[in-house]
């Protein structure tokens, strides 16, 4: 069984586009996250990508997980180990 999943871009039905308010900018980015993180489309951007791009998107979701995640979290949610969260 897989231990990663991508379903809200299965499940969301509504408008994609940002700026209108914080509920759809929310679903926004969790659309294009989850697209983005597709293995077709990862297969074909990641090599085209220059090497300082690879290192902008690896610091940027770096800082952002460091930012909003503890470290439990980040072990659980992250990276998937089993350990409890809280």
């Amino acid at each position: 069984m897989p231990i990663h999943s991508h379903s809200f871009v299965e499940q969301y039905h509504d408008l994609v586009g940002f700026g209108l308010d914080r509920s759809t900018d929310e679903a926004t980015v969790k659309v294009y996250l989850q697209k983005f993180s597709d293995d077709d489309c990862l297969k074909e951007i990641i090599p085209r990508m220059s090497d300082q791009e690879l290192e902008q998107v690896f610091d940027l979701l770096s800082s952002l997980l460091k930012k909003h995640l503890e470290e439990p979290e980040y072990h659980v949610l992250f990276l998937k180990e089993e350990r409890e969260v809280l």
